[in-house]
């Protein structure tokens, strides 16, 4: 891995931490009978692909209410999730050594409030997410598309993510792979539990 350039970081399960167990536990508060197939096919996997906006979304599960009512049951999702603090330590000893990219299956007005709201932009040098792009992990596409921004070829990139199968994409295009073991799950590749974890693997395969 000598010859790697670029770490790719997933955002949910990766920077991004969620305490309450996620989007359905939250809106089974006010609507307790939708399962995750109500919520996430396909309300959710359209907002993720830009093909419905963040407060459409909402509408869709049942909430009532003009823009502003709307905008509060939001944000009052979205400051239910917490930044893994230890990121702000690791993300600048990365950047020693590498260039630093964030590649999110995300709601646009959702990954900007929350790049916002924890300050994290400046530490990406290019940033993509999949309801700015239309396109959601693991399609491959979207993997050619960050790839294309960061002017580099795949052999020169770590993709670090949480789900096996977004891993499996990114590998057959030639990227080296880690799995950011949150959720506790089996994987047969390189796999950290932490960030700490892994600046100590990057550490070692690059020889620093």
């Amino acid at each position: 891995m000598k010859n790697i350039k670029t770490i790719i970081l997933d955002m949910y399960g990766v920077i991004i931490t969620d305490p309450d167990g996620g989007l359905t536990p939250f809106i089974n508060r006010t609507f307790p009978d939708l399962t995750d197939e109500d919520i996430y096919n396909p309300h959710w996997v359209k907002a993720g692909t830009g093909e419905l906006s963040s407060l459409d979304f909402f509408r869709n599960m049942g909430y009532e209410g003009d823009l502003n009512d709307l905008s509060k049951i939001e944000k009052e999702y979205l400051d239910t999730l917490e930044i893994d603090e230890s990121f702000y330590e690791i993300a600048p000893m990365v950047k020693k050594h590498y260039r630093l990219a964030l590649l999110s299956n995300d709601v646009s007005e959702w990954s900007e409030y929350l790049r916002e709201k924890f300050k994290i932009n400046h530490f990406f040098d290019v940033t993509v997410i999949s309801g700015d792009v239309k396109i959601k992990k693991p399609d491959a596409e979207i993997f050619r598309h960050i790839l294309a921004k960061l002017d580099q070829p795949a052999s020169e990139c770590v993709f670090v993510d949480d789900r096996r199968k977004n891993l499996l994409s990114a590998k057959s295009l030639g990227m080296e792979t880690i799995l950011f073991n949150s959720r506790n799950v089996e994987y047969d590749g390189k796999t950290v539990n932490n960030f700490y974890e892994l600046i100590n693997l990057l550490k070692e395969l690059k020889g620093i």
